[in-house]
């Protein structure tokens, strides 16, 4: 009787070594998973960012507001017959 329960409690840890030291354990799944879902995060901010630009893109070629607002804000320019003001604090 005892030497069943020794062969069975060393088949037992040999199973769990292999469970959680062996060659696909369960720490290694477990970082996988938690790699794949900052991927699945990452990429939701690239595709929000994307559709962003697209959004962009697209209002930058139908529209002569967006090139406009552009040129106002980041080069500075005026339109013809507008008085730039500048105020300072």
């Amino acid at each position: 009787m005892r030497l069943l329960i020794i062969t069975l409690v060393g088949l037992f840890v040999l199973l769990q070594h292999d469970l959680w030291l062996g060659e696909s354990n369960l720490p290694d799944l477990w970082q996988l998973q938690h790699s794949i879902e900052q991927q699945h995060q990452n990429n939701q901010q690239l595709k929000e960012r994307n559709a962003s630009l697209e959004a962009e893109v697209k209002d930058l070629k139908q529209g002569l507001h967006a090139v406009e607002e552009r040129a106002r804000s980041e080069l500075g320019m005026i339109k013809k017959g507008e008085v730039f003001i500048q105020v300072t604090d």
